[in-house]
């Protein structure tokens, strides 16, 4: 896994194409699978207090304002300020209450118990060092929580597998090099990807966090899967 820096470097030299190549790339599919996600964070009609980790441009965060209760304190975290400046003006542009602020998911810098919900959407796989970031969000979640975490993945049916990889490993990067004119941070995108622990590794770790009760679910032939963990 690459160093923070790197990370940092990386995103936010993409981050005005960003937007525009990841619904380009993954065909709008990543729409319905928030819209899922937040399903699940968004839960109840009363205020909750939400931290949307490795936020990027702000597509998880809005969609969990837009559908909060009033009162609800949502908050977007990133190394990446580049991302988080195109985050800001879709903010200010969809007219919901959130505020994004430079956050390192392995040192939260909130106290313990603070959130209701936590979410990650497409973002875990970039963590440096996952089990001290689950286990930083576990510090952070109140009992009784909920951890919400959308992740990219490989199907495990070898004929889709197989055209999963064609495109991932060399028709994305292409393209995304093309119109970005950063072949590598696409290359290294579904690398990344490629390189994240599959369900049975990443559910024990999450429940060695501290999460006691966690659930998973596949979507889209398993090229999404969403993780949900109760503290």
């Amino acid at each position: 896994m690459a160093k923070k820096e790197n990370i940092k470097r990386l995103f936010d030299n993409i981050a005005p194409d960003y937007d525009k190549l990841n619904h380009i790339l993954s065909l709008n599919i990543d729409k319905g699978w928030r819209k899922k996600a937040v399903r699940k964070i968004v839960d109840c009609d009363t205020p909750l207090t939400v931290l949307d980790v490795a936020c990027g441009t702000g597509d998880f965060t809005i969609e969990i304002a837009r559908k909060a209760a009033k009162e609800s304190r949502i908050i977007g975290i990133d190394l990446s300020e580049g991302m988080m400046k195109v985050g800001r003006k879709k903010i200010e542009a969809a007219g919901v209450q959130a505020i994004l602020e430079y956050g390192d998911s392995e040192c939260l810098s909130y106290a313990d118990n603070t959130f209701d919900r936590i979410s990650v959407g497409f973002g875990v796989r970039n963590f440096e060092h996952l089990e001290l970031g689950l286990k930083e969000m576990c510090r952070v979640l109140k009992p009784g929580g909920r951890l919400v975490i959308l992740e990219l993945s490989v199907p495990s049916n070898p004929i889709i597998r197989w055209c999963y990889k064609l495109y991932f490993l060399n028709i994305l990067p292409a393209i995304g090099g093309i119109v970005s004119g950063n072949r590598g941070a696409y290359e290294y995108l579904p690398a990344s990807v490629l390189h994240f622990p599959t369900p049975d590794k990443f559910i024990p770790m999450m429940q060695k966090a501290g999460f006691g009760e966690v659930i998973h679910k596949a979507f889209t032939f398993g090229i999404c899967r969403m993780y949900i963990g109760i503290k």
